[in-house]
């Protein structure tokens, strides 16, 4: 119909420049947007070593691969609780040059916990895909006799307020898994803070303290050396790393605690270039080799839209803000 009205009011020659034009634009419009660029920053908001630090250069490594041509450099930015790298993300350019790896704290959680971010995690960035899903779970020392979820809840009980549980943070998940248990449970626990998940078990195989909620693979091979116990996994199914452990559901505590991975852009990033980020993102995480990396951290990798991981962030905010206001924590 366009070429048309251009033959009949321009001249021949106009008339199929202006046609050409058009179909030029038309297949432009069509193409997926180009990425990667020559380089590509991954923004990790924590220190090397981390979880999300693992989880950002295998698929910085298989991204190499699946693009030689491009380089993928991982740059640790920790502090805040997350919220430094995850700021640096929010402030880039949103030109699919800077991408951040995140896990529930800075995009959600926080927003609870601190009086004032640097960043809106609504407003400031753009969700592009779930990464890696693993279980935590509710572990006690060997020595403390304790076998079951319900045995565990009658010795808090009868501690009278004193039983005392680890986690690796003030605001952490692992806090915030052994708050929400404690109030399921109609017990009072004192919580005791480390710097990360090698000193809550040090502290937890030591009998230091008498509980922790941790990251599975911190203490699966403690629990196969049979220093530590564990008595239930956190996610809502069985985990397939440890398929004879129960759930909290299962063992009468109704409390769920994903520990999951997400890639993020900045906002204003365009659909297509997310959409080109997520394709290239959903082939790292389907091959095998990449599974194997991430199973033997006892990770699943998981893909999903970019609508999916935006509602995931709004759940973690809405079944947590209950438990922190009760527990009355707050991050200064």
């Amino acid at each position: 119909m366009l070429g048309h009205f251009l033959r009949r009011t321009l001249p021949p020659t106009l008339a199929l420049l202006g046609i050409a034009a058009c179909a030029i634009s038309s297949a432009a419009a069509a193409q997926p947007a180009a990425w990667p660029p020559k380089t590509v920053r991954i923004v990790v908001p924590f220190a090397a070593g981390a979880t999300p630090d693992l989880v950002g250069r295998v698929l910085a490594d298989q991204l190499h691969t699946q693009y030689p041509g491009s380089t993928f450099v991982i740059e640790n930015k920790p502090g805040a609780s997350g919220n430094i790298g995850t700021d640096a993300v929010a402030k880039a350019a949103p030109d699919g040059a800077t991408l951040g790896i995140s896990i529930p704290g800075p995009l959600a959680i926080n927003t609870l916990l601190f009086p004032k971010l640097p960043y809106d995690p609504e407003r400031d960035l753009a969700p592009v895909t779930l990464l890696t899903r693993m279980p935590s779970v509710l572990a006690v020392p060997a020595t403390a006799g304790i076998g079951s979820v319900d045995e565990f809840v009658a010795k808090v009980k009868s501690d009278k307020g004193g039983f005392a549980y680890a986690s690796i943070g003030a605001g952490s998940l692992s806090q915030l898994c052994m708050e929400a248990i404690a109030q399921k449970a109609g017990a009072a626990m004192v919580h005791i803070p480390y710097a990360g998940s090698p000193n809550a078990m040090t502290a937890l195989i030591r009998g230091d303290v008498q509980a922790a909620c941790l990251p599975a693979i911190s203490v699966a091979p403690q629990h196969a050396a049979g220093t530590v116990k564990i008595l239930a996994v956190t996610t809502p199914e069985r985990s397939p790393f440890l398929p004879d452990v129960p759930t909290l559901k299962e063992s009468g505590i109704d409390v769920q605690s994903d520990a999951w991975n997400a890639l993020i852009a900045p906002a204003g990033t365009s659909p297509e270039l997310i959409a080109a980020i997520h394709r290239a993102v959903e082939a790292a995480l389907a091959d095998p080799a990449v599974v194997t990396k991430l199973k033997t951290q006892m990770m699943m990798p998981e893909a999903s839209t970019p609508e999916v991981l935006r509602q995931k962030i709004a759940d973690e905010k809405r079944s947590w803000a209950d438990v922190i206001r009760a527990a009355g924590i707050k991050v200064q």
